[in-house]
Formats: structure tokens, C-alpha cells, sequence
């Protein structure tokens, strides 16, 4: 951030990783979590970025390249579409799975990013 880059943090991940912190009793994860969402730009989900993730995920499955099981929500390719609802071209989505995200979006390893 101090170089300037602009983070985004999407609904979809904020989602994924709040939704075990209640359970595990992880208050002081939950505090950062919302001081976060304070200081960089939040994403929210919408009804367009949902029925693109819908998209998405049907073009990916006829090339047989799905990256989660059918039956379930597929995160990867809701953080896709929110990503794609940028709009940007200098942009990747920063995670430890750029193979699977990278199907949707252009993705690095966000090991990379820390390291640069």
C-alpha cells in the first residue's frame, strides 16, 4: 500500500475466512478482519457479479477445468467474477491457488507480492 497499490477485499473472501472465526472463538481475528475491511477498499457482492460467477462457472465446466466440486458454492469463481467487475487491466487477484483463481483472472501467488 505504501507503494501505491490499492487492495481490494472481496465479499467472497471475507466471507471465507470470518465464517470459522465465531465457531473457533477467534474474537481478536474477527476485530482484524473489520479493521481490514477499514483499510482497504471493500468489494461487495452483487447481482451482476453473481450471475457472471454463474457464467463463469458454466464456460469453465464445458471445458471440463471446474475448480471445485458441481455441487458446491465455488468461491474461486465468485472471487473471479468480483475481480472481472473491476474492470482493470493492471490487476491480479493475490491468493495460494493462482492455478485455479488464474481461470478466471489473471492471479499470482501472493507470496510474491509480500517478497517484492
Amino acid at each position: 500500500m505504501d507503494a501505491g497499490v490499492i487492495f481490494y477485499l472481496p465479499e467472497i473472501s471475507d466471507y471465507e475466512v470470518r465464517r470459522e472465526l465465531p465457531r473457533a472463538g477467534k474474537t481478536r481475528g474477527l476485530r482484524w478482519l473489520d479493521e481490514l475491511g477499514e483499510v482497504v477498499t471493500y468489494l461487495p457482492l452483487t447481482t451482476g457479479i453473481m450471475r457472471e460467477a454463474a457464467i463463469l462457472w458454466a464456460n469453465v465446466r464445458q471445458q471440463g477445468l471446474g475448480t471445485a466440486p458441481e455441487a458446491s458454492l465455488d468461491g474461486d469463481v465468485i472471487l473471479g467474477a468480483q475481480a472481472r467487475s473491476l474492470d482493470l487491466t493492471d490487476c491480479a487477484i493475490a491468493t495460494t491457488n493462482p492455478g485455479h483463481l488464474g481461470r478466471y483472472y489473471p492471479a499470482v501467488w501472493w507470496g510474491d507480492l509480500v517478497e517484492a
